[in-house]
């Protein structure tokens, strides 16, 4: 018995682990998981990567959309690195070819499309990639009549592609525009963290706003607003509960009630039996 309690706590004690970014406890990968990557210390939510937010969001994947769509270089543009250069290393990190993966498949008995930006990606920016990727998407909801959910994790427009990486406000906010005339439901859960020019467009055109507890959402930085107004922001400001006070967000949702919040939504819109009434 004590043998095997010490294979056990080795086992434990060998087991990759991760560190919660908030209370510093040491949580095994297998319970981060399992507890859908919310710190089961102190209710944290971590972040998942893109792929990982959609398997676990959709019960059954039927295809991936998207992935035709290379970036360019257009204006053979070098920071401290040249932009390919980044990109190659983002996509070595990852393992994706982009910031943004689309899936289709089932929600229980409806049948979505959902897209989800992986912030690894330099930093889920929005470039041309990024844009066509979710306008295809937004194309295939309106086809099909399907609704469209949208995991929001940006820091906004990718400045390596310029004047291409703005058009793409545009260009998603025309693809959204499409679905509200065709009464496609749209929903957008708000993750940590959204700013820029994904909240200027896509991520704030929804017909319903969904965020995760203590998401930060907004336009410019909590730091550059508080360089130009000369004044200190306290907490909870840009957070999703503040957002939620002034009308931004509708409503603030644990991970754990995410899927069934959604497919709640979403049975109602699209006309559907709930299965779980």
């Amino acid at each position: 018995m004590k043998q095997q309690l010490t294979q056990t706590l080795t086992a434990v004690e060998t087991e990759p682990s991760t560190e919660c970014t908030s209370c510093h406890s040491m949580i095994t990968n297998t319970a981060l998981i399992f507890n859908c990557y919310v710190c089961p210390h102190c209710d944290h939510h971590l972040p998942m990567t893109a792929r990982e937010r959609l398997n676990w969001f959709l019960g059954q994947v039927d295809g991936e959309l998207g992935q035709q769509f290379t970036a360019k270089d257009p204006l053979g543009f070098v920071d401290s690195k040249p932009y390919p250069q980044r990109m190659t290393e983002a996509q070595t990190k990852t393992g994706e070819s982009e910031a943004l993966i689309v899936l289709y498949g089932k929600l229980r008995n409806l049948e979505v499309v959902a897209c989800a930006f992986d912030f690894r990606f330099m930093g889920g920016s929005m470039g041309s990639v990024v844009g066509d990727r979710f306008v295809e998407a937004a194309e295939k909801a309106l086809n099909e009549k399907k609704p469209l959910v949208c995991f929001a994790a940006s820091g906004g427009a990718r400045m390596q592609e310029g004047l291409l990486s703005l058009m793409q406000m545009a260009r998603t906010a025309a693809a959204v525009e499409r679905l509200r005339i065709a009464g496609v439901p749209y929903i957008v859960v708000l993750t940590n963290p959204v700013y820029g020019g994904v909240t200027a467009s896509l991520a704030m055109l929804g017909d319903i706003h969904l965020a995760e507890p203590k998401a930060m959402i907004g336009f410019a930085g909590k730091r550059v607003i508080e360089q130009t107004v000369r004044e200190t922001l306290e907490e909870p400001f840009q957070r999703a509960e503040f957002l939620l006070e002034h009308g931004v967000v509708d409503e603030v949702v644990h991970r754990h009630q995410m899927i069934d919040t959604i497919y709640r939504l979403l049975a109602k819109l699209c006309h559907q039996p709930n299965v779980n009434a």
